[in-house]
C-alpha cells in the first residue's frame, strides 16, 4: 500500500475503550474514559476544558486541580469525518511519531474519538510562525518528521493522487439549501474543469522529483504548540500525517500564513522569507540524513520551485475537503466559503508559480 506505516516494535500499544461520546452530553461519556484511564481520580473532582480551535472535530481536557499539570484530551471526531480521514493510518502515525518523540503519548482509541497527552504551551497565531525565532524552529521540527526513516529501506509512495480523487468523488453536485446551492453554481468551478485541473497538477507535480517522506499534512498555526520556557515546537493533530511528497508539506504550511478564521493570502510568505525558512529546514533535513556538506543556493533554488507548485495542490485538497464538509459538517463553519477561497487562491497563485522552473 502506497501509505503504509510501520509502528516500530517497542511502540507502547494502545487500547480500545468501548466507550461512544455522546454530542450532547459531553461530560458523562468523558468520565467513562478517565475511569479507565485516570482510576485514582474521583468524578467529583474532574474538571472539564473545551478547546474551540478545531474545525473538524470537537476537543476537551480533562484534569484535576488547578494547574492543569496532568491533562487527559479527548477528542471526539466530527460527523463523517471517517469519508475524509483514515482513523488506522492517524494511530498508526501518531504512534510512529510518538517512538521518534516528535508527538505526545496516546492513551486510548474510543468508538468516535482518541484520548492523548496534553502538550504544555501555546497554539499559535499566524503572525507567531512568521516571527524569529520560531520560524525556525517549525522549519528544524517539520525537517524531523521527513527524516524519520521509512521501515527496513522500504521506499514509501505518496497516496496525495489517490485521496484527491477519492475526495473528488464525493464533492457535492448540489445542496438542499438554496442559497448555498446558487453559491455552489456560480462561486465554484464545476466538475469538468476540477477534473481537468486535478489531471494538471498530478501530471506537473510528480515531474519535480521532489522526495517522498513522512508528512504532517495538516501545519496550520493551531496545530503547532510553541514552548517558550523549553524553546521547542511540537505538533499536534495526525489525522492527515502519511507519506507524501516532502514540497507538499511545506507549501501547505506555507498556505497556512494566511490564516483560517480571517483568510488573507497576502500573508503567503515572499521568496525572501521562503529561502531563508528553507536554507534552516534543508541544513536539519541534510544533517539528520546523515547527508553532511553546507546547502548550496541551488538546493535552496530547487525546493523553493518544488514547493511554490506544491502549494498549489495543497490549495486544491483543502478545497474539495471543504466541499465535503460543507455537506456534512455539523460544525458552525462556513465550509463553503473556504473552499471559494481556496479555489480562488489556486488559480490565483497557478498563473503565478506555474512558470517556475527547476535550475539546470
Amino acid at each position: 500500500m502506497a501509505n503504509y506505516i510501520h509502528v516500530p516494535d517497542e511502540a507502547p500499544t494502545v487500547p480500545k475503550i468501548d466507550v461512544t461520546v455522546d454530542e450532547t452530553d459531553y461530560r458523562s461519556g468523558a468520565l467513562k474514559l478517565v475511569k479507565e484511564l485516570r482510576p485514582s481520580w474521583k468524578p467529583s473532582e474532574v474538571k472539564v476544558k473545551f478547546f474551540t480551535d478545531g474545525i473538524t472535530n470537537k476537543l476537551l481536557g480533562c484534569y484535576i486541580g488547578s494547574m492543569m499539570e496532568d491533562v487527559v484530551l479527548v477528542r471526539i471526531y466530527g460527523n463523517k469525518t471517517e469519508l475524509l480521514v483514515d482513523r488506522e493510518n492517524e494511530v498508526k502515525s501518531f504512534r510512529v511519531l510518538h517512538s521518534h518523540r516528535c508527538a505526545p503519548r496516546l492513551y486510548c482509541t474510543f468508538n468516535n474519538g482518541l484520548c492523548y497527552e496534553f502538550l504544555q504551551g501555546t497554539a499559535l497565531e499566524p503572525e507567531d510562525i512568521r516571527s524569529q525565532p520560531v520560524f525556525r524552529l517549525i522549519a528544524r521540527q517539520l525537517a524531523k518528521y521527513h527524516a524519520i526513516h521509512a521501515h527496513n529501506g522500504w521506499v514509501p509512495q505518496s497516496d496525495l493522487w489517490l485521496k484527491m480523487g477519492k475526495y473528488f468523488a464525493l464533492i457535492p453536485k448540489y445542496f438542499k439549501n438554496v442559497e448555498q446551492n446558487a453559491r455552489l453554481k456560480t462561486e465554484v468551478p464545476n466538475s469538468r474543469c476540477l477534473r481537468e485541473e486535478l489531471v494538471w497538477l498530478q501530471q506537473s507535480l510528480s515531474l519535480l522529483g521532489s522526495p517522498v517522506v513522512l508528512c504532517h499534512n495538516d501545519l496550520l498555526c493551531k496545530n503547532i504548540i510553541y514552548n517558550q520556557e523549553a524553546g521547542n515546537v511540537k505538533f499536534i493533530d495526525y489525522e492527515y500525517s502519511g507519506y507524501n511528497y516532502q514540497a507538499y508539506d511545506i507549501g501547505n504550511h506555507f498556505n497556512e500564513f494566511a490564516g483560517l478564521n480571517e483568510v488573507d493570502y497576502s500573508h503567503y510568505p515572499d521568496r525572501v522569507f521562503q529561502l531563508e525558512w528553507l536554507r534552516s529546514y534543508l541544513e536539519a533535513y541534510k544533517e539528520l540524513k546523515d547527508q553532511g556538506g553546507e546547502v548550496t543556493d541551488r538546493e535552496v533554488e530547487v525546493i523553493y520551485v518544488q514547493v511554490n507548485q506544491f502549494a498549489l495542490a495543497s490549495n486544491f485538497f483543502w478545497g474539495l475537503w471543504a466541499l465535503i464538509q460543507a455537506k456534512f459538517s455539523a460544525i458552525d463553519f462556513d465550509f463553503l466559503g473556504y473552499a471559494v477561497l481556496r479555489f480562488n487562491q489556486y488559480f490565483k497563485m497557478k498563473s503565478e508559480v506555474a512558470g517556475l522552473n527547476l535550475p539546470k
